[in-house]
Protein backbone atom coordinates (compact mmCIF):
# COMPACT_ATOMS: atom_id res chain seq x y z
CA UNK A 1 0.00 0.00 0.00
CA UNK A 2 2.88 2.40 0.70
CA UNK A 3 4.80 1.83 -2.52
CA UNK A 4 1.08 2.00 -4.02
CA UNK A 5 0.41 5.87 -2.50
CA UNK A 6 4.40 6.89 -3.49
CA UNK A 7 3.96 5.80 -6.95
CA UNK A 8 1.09 7.73 -7.11
CA UNK A 9 2.85 10.67 -5.29
CA UNK A 10 5.52 10.83 -7.39
CA UNK A 11 3.44 10.75 -10.53
CA UNK A 12 1.15 13.46 -9.25
CA UNK A 13 4.12 15.32 -8.64
CA UNK A 14 5.63 14.82 -12.14
CA UNK A 15 2.14 15.84 -13.89
CA UNK A 16 2.43 19.01 -11.74
CA UNK A 17 6.09 20.29 -13.62
CA UNK A 18 4.66 19.26 -16.74
CA UNK A 19 1.92 21.49 -16.22
CA UNK A 20 4.09 24.26 -15.06
CA UNK A 21 6.43 23.62 -18.27
CA UNK A 22 3.67 23.51 -20.74
CA UNK A 23 1.80 26.73 -19.55
CA UNK A 24 5.13 28.86 -19.10
CA UNK A 25 5.91 27.47 -22.51
CA UNK A 26 2.36 28.53 -24.04
CA UNK A 27 2.32 32.34 -22.16
CA UNK A 28 6.10 33.12 -22.19
CA UNK A 29 6.60 31.83 -25.38
CA UNK A 30 4.16 30.84 -28.21
CA UNK A 31 1.15 32.85 -27.56
CA UNK A 32 2.88 36.32 -27.23
CA UNK A 33 4.12 35.86 -30.96
CA UNK A 34 0.80 33.79 -31.97
CA UNK A 35 2.60 30.67 -32.67
CA UNK A 36 0.56 27.39 -32.26
CA UNK A 37 1.68 24.52 -29.83
CA UNK A 38 0.68 21.07 -31.13
CA UNK A 39 -3.07 19.31 -30.96
CA UNK A 40 -5.80 20.74 -28.82
CA UNK A 41 -3.51 23.35 -27.53
CA UNK A 42 -2.75 24.78 -30.94
CA UNK A 43 -6.61 24.46 -31.83
CA UNK A 44 -7.50 26.32 -28.61
CA UNK A 45 -4.66 28.61 -29.45
CA UNK A 46 -5.74 29.23 -33.19
CA UNK A 47 -9.63 29.53 -31.80
CA UNK A 48 -8.41 32.34 -29.49
CA UNK A 49 -6.69 34.40 -31.77
CA UNK A 50 -9.49 35.06 -33.71
CA UNK A 51 -11.89 35.29 -31.13
CA UNK A 52 -10.21 36.53 -27.84
CA UNK A 53 -11.31 34.15 -25.75
CA UNK A 54 -9.75 33.01 -23.08
CA UNK A 55 -7.57 30.12 -24.59
CA UNK A 56 -6.86 28.35 -21.48
CA UNK A 57 -10.55 27.83 -20.55
CA UNK A 58 -11.06 26.49 -24.59
CA UNK A 59 -8.22 24.43 -23.65
CA UNK A 60 -10.09 22.82 -20.94
CA UNK A 61 -13.34 22.38 -22.97
CA UNK A 62 -11.46 21.15 -25.85
CA UNK A 63 -9.77 18.33 -23.97
CA UNK A 64 -13.12 16.98 -22.04
CA UNK A 65 -14.34 14.41 -25.35
CA UNK A 66 -10.97 12.90 -25.92
CA UNK A 67 -10.65 12.24 -22.01
CA UNK A 68 -13.19 10.35 -21.91
CA UNK A 69 -12.92 8.55 -25.25
CA UNK A 70 -9.07 7.36 -23.54
CA UNK A 71 -10.99 6.65 -20.31
CA UNK A 72 -13.14 3.72 -23.07
CA UNK A 73 -9.89 3.18 -24.13
CA UNK A 74 -6.81 3.51 -22.32
CA UNK A 75 -7.63 2.38 -18.53
CA UNK A 76 -8.02 4.39 -15.51
CA UNK A 77 -4.90 5.30 -14.34
CA UNK A 78 -3.93 6.89 -17.73
CA UNK A 79 -6.94 8.93 -17.67
CA UNK A 80 -6.59 10.35 -13.78
CA UNK A 81 -3.45 11.51 -14.53
CA UNK A 82 -4.31 13.53 -17.90
CA UNK A 83 -7.17 14.78 -16.46
CA UNK A 84 -4.56 16.09 -13.48
CA UNK A 85 -2.40 17.88 -15.91
CA UNK A 86 -4.88 19.46 -18.27
CA UNK A 87 -6.59 21.00 -15.21
CA UNK A 88 -3.01 22.90 -13.70
CA UNK A 89 -2.19 23.23 -16.96
CA UNK A 90 -5.36 25.62 -17.34
CA UNK A 91 -4.61 26.59 -14.03
CA UNK A 92 -1.08 27.96 -14.57
CA UNK A 93 -1.95 29.66 -17.63
CA UNK A 94 -4.24 31.75 -15.21
CA UNK A 95 -1.28 32.08 -13.29
CA UNK A 96 1.36 32.60 -15.22
CA UNK A 97 1.50 36.21 -16.68
CA UNK A 98 1.04 36.57 -20.17
CA UNK A 99 4.52 38.19 -21.29
CA UNK A 100 7.00 38.41 -24.21
CA UNK A 101 10.28 36.70 -22.98
CA UNK A 102 12.68 36.87 -26.12
CA UNK A 103 11.43 38.86 -29.69
CA UNK A 104 13.06 36.45 -31.45
CA UNK A 105 10.49 34.53 -33.23
CA UNK A 106 13.41 31.59 -33.52
CA UNK A 107 14.57 31.68 -30.23
CA UNK A 108 10.34 31.44 -28.87
CA UNK A 109 9.58 28.78 -31.56
CA UNK A 110 12.40 26.32 -29.98
CA UNK A 111 12.20 27.27 -26.18
CA UNK A 112 8.72 26.77 -26.78
CA UNK A 113 9.13 23.49 -28.48
CA UNK A 114 11.22 22.03 -25.71
CA UNK A 115 9.13 23.13 -22.47
CA UNK A 116 6.03 21.94 -24.09
CA UNK A 117 8.13 18.77 -25.27
CA UNK A 118 9.92 18.40 -21.22
CA UNK A 119 6.16 18.60 -19.79
CA UNK A 120 4.35 16.38 -22.60
CA UNK A 121 7.40 13.79 -21.96
CA UNK A 122 8.09 13.45 -18.04
CA UNK A 123 3.84 13.34 -17.66
CA UNK A 124 4.44 10.56 -20.28
CA UNK A 125 6.82 8.71 -18.93
CA UNK A 126 4.70 8.30 -15.43
CA UNK A 127 2.07 7.27 -17.20
CA UNK A 128 -0.03 10.10 -18.32
CA UNK A 129 -0.64 12.34 -21.08
CA UNK A 130 -0.97 16.50 -21.09
CA UNK A 131 -4.75 15.28 -23.12
CA UNK A 132 -5.40 16.37 -26.74
CA UNK A 133 -3.51 15.00 -29.69
CA UNK A 134 -1.53 12.70 -26.85
CA UNK A 135 -4.40 10.50 -25.91
CA UNK A 136 -5.24 9.80 -30.28
CA UNK A 137 -1.54 9.56 -30.39
CA UNK A 138 -1.13 6.90 -27.10
CA UNK A 139 -4.35 4.81 -28.49
CA UNK A 140 -1.98 5.00 -32.21
CA UNK A 141 1.51 3.49 -30.77
CA UNK A 142 -0.11 1.19 -27.85
CA UNK A 143 -0.93 -0.67 -31.00
CA UNK A 144 1.77 -0.27 -33.65
CA UNK A 145 4.97 0.37 -33.48
CA UNK A 146 4.78 4.34 -34.03
CA UNK A 147 7.44 6.71 -32.59
CA UNK A 148 5.15 8.79 -30.30
CA UNK A 149 6.73 12.14 -31.33
CA UNK A 150 6.84 11.33 -34.72
CA UNK A 151 3.03 10.05 -34.71
CA UNK A 152 1.92 13.57 -32.53
CA UNK A 153 4.03 15.86 -35.53
CA UNK A 154 2.12 13.95 -38.47
CA UNK A 155 -1.25 14.74 -36.63
CA UNK A 156 -0.31 18.69 -35.96
CA UNK A 157 0.01 19.00 -39.57
CA UNK A 158 -3.58 20.16 -40.09
CA UNK A 159 -2.94 22.69 -37.37
CA UNK A 160 -0.23 23.49 -39.34
CA UNK A 161 -1.96 24.62 -42.42
CA UNK A 162 -4.71 25.71 -40.59
CA UNK A 163 -2.52 28.52 -39.33
CA UNK A 164 -1.19 29.74 -42.39
CA UNK A 165 -4.17 29.81 -44.55
CA UNK A 166 -6.54 31.44 -41.79
CA UNK A 167 -4.19 34.20 -40.82
CA UNK A 168 -2.49 34.34 -44.61
CA UNK A 169 0.88 34.45 -42.88
CA UNK A 170 3.14 31.12 -43.18
CA UNK A 171 5.83 32.57 -41.51
CA UNK A 172 4.17 31.87 -38.58
CA UNK A 173 3.11 28.19 -39.43
CA UNK A 174 6.63 27.31 -39.97
CA UNK A 175 7.80 28.51 -37.24
CA UNK A 176 5.20 26.75 -35.10
CA UNK A 177 6.27 23.75 -37.45
CA UNK A 178 9.73 23.84 -35.81
CA UNK A 179 8.24 24.09 -32.06
CA UNK A 180 6.18 21.31 -32.83
CA UNK A 181 9.21 19.42 -34.69
CA UNK A 182 11.03 20.28 -31.59
CA UNK A 183 8.18 18.81 -29.14
CA UNK A 184 8.18 15.45 -30.66
CA UNK A 185 12.18 15.26 -30.91
CA UNK A 186 12.14 16.01 -26.75
CA UNK A 187 9.21 13.62 -26.35
CA UNK A 188 10.76 10.70 -28.01
CA UNK A 189 14.22 11.28 -26.18
CA UNK A 190 11.97 11.12 -22.52
CA UNK A 191 9.30 8.86 -23.57
CA UNK A 192 10.75 5.63 -24.56
CA UNK A 193 8.01 3.09 -24.51
CA UNK A 194 7.89 1.90 -27.85
CA UNK A 195 11.34 1.52 -28.00
CA UNK A 196 11.87 -2.80 -27.97
CA UNK A 197 14.83 -4.72 -26.33
CA UNK A 198 15.85 -8.47 -26.46
CA UNK A 199 17.41 -9.61 -22.60
CA UNK A 200 19.27 -12.55 -22.37
CA UNK A 201 19.69 -13.81 -19.00
CA UNK A 202 21.97 -17.13 -17.96
CA UNK A 203 20.73 -17.91 -14.73
CA UNK A 204 21.16 -21.18 -12.20
CA UNK A 205 17.99 -19.94 -10.76
CA UNK A 206 15.90 -20.30 -13.70
CA UNK A 207 12.24 -21.40 -11.97
CA UNK A 208 12.80 -18.53 -9.36
CA UNK A 209 13.51 -15.96 -12.17
CA UNK A 210 10.05 -17.37 -13.92
CA UNK A 211 8.18 -17.08 -10.92
CA UNK A 212 8.80 -13.55 -10.22
CA UNK A 213 8.91 -12.17 -14.14
CA UNK A 214 5.39 -13.08 -14.15
CA UNK A 215 4.19 -9.72 -13.02
CA UNK A 216 6.05 -8.48 -16.12
CA UNK A 217 3.71 -9.88 -18.26
CA UNK A 218 5.87 -10.70 -21.07
CA UNK A 219 6.67 -13.90 -22.67
CA UNK A 220 9.90 -15.67 -21.64
CA UNK A 221 12.02 -18.51 -24.11
CA UNK A 222 13.84 -20.69 -21.61
CA UNK A 223 17.18 -22.46 -23.50
CA UNK A 224 19.23 -25.07 -21.90
CA UNK A 225 22.91 -24.14 -22.01
CA UNK A 226 26.11 -25.18 -20.41
CA UNK A 227 29.40 -23.03 -19.33
CA UNK A 228 32.13 -23.61 -22.24
CA UNK A 229 34.49 -23.91 -19.35
CA UNK A 230 33.26 -25.40 -16.23
CA UNK A 231 30.52 -27.41 -17.83
CA UNK A 232 27.93 -26.77 -15.33
CA UNK A 233 23.81 -27.06 -16.66
CA UNK A 234 22.62 -23.05 -16.45
CA UNK A 235 19.52 -22.06 -18.70
CA UNK A 236 19.13 -18.76 -20.10
CA UNK A 237 16.07 -16.73 -20.33
CA UNK A 238 15.32 -14.48 -23.60
CA UNK A 239 12.44 -11.92 -23.58
CA UNK A 240 11.36 -9.12 -25.68
CA UNK A 241 10.30 -6.23 -23.69
CA UNK A 242 10.90 -1.82 -23.48
CA UNK A 243 13.11 0.35 -22.63
CA UNK A 244 10.24 1.57 -20.07
CA UNK A 245 9.67 -1.34 -18.81
CA UNK A 246 13.58 -2.87 -18.52
CA UNK A 247 14.59 -1.25 -15.44
CA UNK A 248 12.13 -3.00 -13.26
CA UNK A 249 13.24 -6.80 -14.82
CA UNK A 250 16.96 -5.42 -14.33
CA UNK A 251 15.91 -4.68 -10.39
CA UNK A 252 14.57 -7.90 -10.77
CA UNK A 253 17.22 -9.78 -11.28
CA UNK A 254 19.89 -7.77 -9.11
CA UNK A 255 17.31 -9.00 -6.30
CA UNK A 256 16.57 -12.48 -7.40
CA UNK A 257 20.04 -13.19 -8.56
CA UNK A 258 22.71 -10.97 -8.52
CA UNK A 259 24.99 -13.57 -10.43
CA UNK A 260 23.08 -14.05 -13.44
CA UNK A 261 24.85 -12.84 -16.51
CA UNK A 262 22.31 -10.27 -18.90
CA UNK A 263 23.12 -9.24 -21.74
CA UNK A 264 20.50 -5.96 -23.64
CA UNK A 265 20.31 -5.74 -27.16
CA UNK A 266 18.38 -3.24 -28.77
CA UNK A 267 15.50 -4.76 -31.29
CA UNK A 268 14.86 -3.80 -34.61
CA UNK A 269 11.28 -4.85 -34.57
CA UNK A 270 8.81 -7.27 -33.44
CA UNK A 271 6.71 -10.02 -35.24
CA UNK A 272 4.12 -12.41 -33.77
CA UNK A 273 2.39 -11.89 -30.85
CA UNK A 274 3.89 -9.06 -28.38
CA UNK A 275 2.00 -7.07 -25.44
CA UNK A 276 1.70 -3.63 -26.57
CA UNK A 277 -1.23 -2.41 -24.49
CA UNK A 278 -0.67 -1.58 -21.04
CA UNK A 279 -4.23 -1.70 -20.12
CA UNK A 280 -3.86 -4.56 -17.37
CA UNK A 281 -0.46 -3.15 -15.92
CA UNK A 282 -1.25 -2.64 -11.95
CA UNK A 283 -3.06 0.70 -11.04
CA UNK A 284 -4.83 0.99 -14.71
Amino acid sequence: MFQLQRSWTGSLIACLLGAALIASSFNLFLIPHQLLSGGISGVSMLVGYFTDWNISLLFLIFNAPLLIWGLLTLGRKFIILSVVSVVLTTWFMQLIPLMTVSKDLIISSVAGGVLVGLGTGISMRVGGSTGGFDIIASILTRKRDFSLGTSLFGLNGIVIVALGLFKNNWDLALYSMLSMFITGKVIDTIHIRHLKVTVFIITKKKDLLLKKMQKLKRGVTVIDTEGAYTKEPQHMLMTVTTRYELNELQNLVRQWDPQAFVNITETVGVMGLFRRSDRNEPGN
